[in-house]
């Protein structure tokens, strides 16, 4: 299985639980029915910050450890002086 296919296997299956929750066709054992009704609707908003913040983390982390890489720099290097030297073949004047 790929990790596309098990990632919407495992999104429709949360999203079905959470459905019969919040429409109250299953019951949470252990948890009253007031706390559900406060707490259960905001269940796939603080997925949805948490998936963002993990984002937004991973992404940092990867430009502050980015010279942890030196073959990934120098090739970067390389390909922006490319670019750049393509651009001025063109007409292109850089400071």
């Amino acid at each position: 299985m790929t990790r596309a296919a098990r990632v919407a296997f495992i999104s429709t299956l949360f999203a079905a639980v959470w459905s019969l929750v919040f429409f109250q066709f299953l019951a949470v054992p252990g948890i009253s029915k007031t706390v559900v009704e406060d707490v259960w609707p905001l269940i796939p908003w603080w997925l949805l910050v948490s998936f963002g913040s993990y984002s937004l983390w991973s992404l940092g982390w990867g430009l502050f450890t980015f010279r942890d890489c030196p073959e990934a720099y120098e090739e970067l290097l390389k390909e922006i002086s490319q670019a750049k030297d393509d651009l001025r073949s063109k007409g292109l004047s850089f400071e």
